[in-house]
């Protein structure tokens, strides 16, 4: 797949888990693709009074493995720092979590993953 094509399947992800987010778990969502530092976290997001770092991974097919296998230990440091520098940023002192939305599919047809507390 091209970088173009990774670019449009992974902005698909995004705004499918941040619509699925908000609507059925009931989350706020704060941002999303948030550069911090050299880490970009794909939805930062609110769930009750939890910050929630929220990490979207995407496959067409299982062919080669499950989308949240993708979301591995090198992920979990970047995502760790990015949160961070923005705990230092924003001065929040609550809750956090860490979590993985897997997509599986096309828009077509899909099958869509909550990992809550993940990473």
């Amino acid at each position: 797949m091209s970088a173009t094509g990774k670019k449009i399947t992974g902005n698909w992800g995004e705004e499918l888990a941040s619509t699925w987010l908000q609507e059925k778990k009931g989350f706020r969502i704060l941002h999303r693709n948030l550069q911090l530092g050299r880490s970009e976290v794909d939805i930062l997001a609110m769930d009750g009074e939890t910050l929630v770092f929220v990490e979207v991974k995407v496959r067409k097919n299982n062919q080669f493995g499950h989308p949240e296998e993708f979301a591995d230990k090198r992920k979990a440091v970047h995502l760790r720092r990015a949160s961070n520098l923005y705990l230092d940023q924003s001065g929040f002192s609550g809750l956090i979590r860490f979590d993985v939305v897997a997509i599986t599919g096309t828009p077509d047809f899909f099958d869509l993953l909550h990992l809550e507390d993940f990473l």
